[in-house]
């Protein structure tokens, strides 16, 4: 695992914090990165799913995306799966 880009990632968790509607506000600074991995790809927009490539790089990013879908119950929606399976063969 590369070393994330932490004050990137932290900038991003902050810009996206609504889609971590759920979480109390104090917990949301220590999500993990699959936390985000996952709400980024699945319900951000484009910007914010590029400003996660740079701060981890896509290989990064694939590797934990391939990880979550291989498990027998994930959160992420089809059409998510598809399109980002098609992008890491192509990109990663």
């Amino acid at each position: 695992m590369t070393n994330p880009d932490t004050n990137k990632l932290q900038q991003l968790n902050q810009q996206n914090s609504h889609l971590f509607w759920w979480v109390p506000e104090d917990k949301k600074p220590n999500l993990s990165l699959e936390s985000l991995v996952e709400a980024i790809l699945n319900y951000g927009n484009s910007a914010s799913v590029k400003q996660l490539f740079e701060a981890c790089g896509v290989s990064e990013i694939a590797d934990v995306f391939y990880k979550q879908i291989s498990k027998p119950r994930n959160n992420y929606l089809p059409i998510t799966i598809h399109y980002f399976r098609l992008y890491f063969q192509k990109h990663a």
